[in-house]
């Protein structure tokens, strides 16, 4: 599940834009000024950021200028929403680091289209696209994890840490992740979660994949992090 971040002073409109975020099967942030979406930003990096022009102090011009030139945050998707219109306006804000730019009042379908977009080019891991190792088959959209045991499907049950987990090691098979690229790539580059509680839901994962037999994909590489075979059969014990 992607997570969005929407810094939109007026509520109405930010309330709006979360009820059809979370409609769409997105874990929604708000913050209603530049201080509090840098304080959001600093905790959890965002998979995507709805950042309105014109902002109570700090103006999101401005906000996505400092994201850009941070190493951080320089790589973090953003949409500007605006009322500026003119053409002029748009090269400003694309130049100061938006990935897109959308002019109010827009729709709801032309905001997820424009979001998917971006997603799709920043981060293809994060759509909805379903896949398949080893006959385990975990699909984003509905949020599903299963395998067929015997000719009769077997659902896996996760909590939202694992299965986001479990997405990202099945997006990138065969690559070992250390504990801090996957705190970074599953937790949104948490500051606050220590490394260990890679491990404690590495185990969980692999309990939770033992009953339809795919708890060997996951291998421990030692010194060096996690990795996911894209084969029962090359699986050492």
């Amino acid at each position: 599940m992607s997570s969005v971040l929407v810094v939109e002073d007026e509520s109405a409109i930010a309330e709006l834009i979360a009820i059809n975020l979370r409609h769409a099967g997105f874990e929604v942030a708000l913050a209603a000024d530049a201080e509090r979406a840098q304080a959001a930003v600093d905790r959890v990096l965002p998979d995507l950021v709805l950042l309105d022009w014109m902002l109570p102090g700090q103006s999101g011009v401005q906000l996505a200028k400092r994201w850009r030139a941070d190493a951080r945050t320089r790589e973090m998707p953003v949409i500007m929403l605006t009322a500026r219109a003119e053409e002029a306006d748009k090269i400003t804000g694309l130049d100061a680091g938006a990935d897109d730019y959308l002019t109010k009042p827009f729709s709801p379908k032309e905001l997820m289209a424009r979001i998917r977009a971006v997603l799709r080019r920043k981060a293809p891991e994060a759509l909805d696209n379903a896949v398949e190792l080893s006959g385990l088959r975990l699909d984003p959209a509905t949020r599903r994890v299963t395998r067929s045991i015997d000719g009769v499907p077997r659902e896996v049950r996760l909590g939202p840490t694992e299965f986001r987990l479990l997405h990202f090691l099945m997006t990138h098979p065969e690559r070992v992740h250390s504990r801090g690229q996957l705190l970074d790539r599953v937790w949104g580059d948490h500051v606050f979660i220590e490394e260990r509680t890679v491990d404690v839901h590495i185990k969980r994962l692999r309990e939770a994949l033992t009953p339809v037999q795919c708890a060997g994909l996951i291998e421990t590489v030692r010194g060096a992090g996690y990795r996911l075979s894209a084969s029962l059969g090359s699986v050492a014990a």
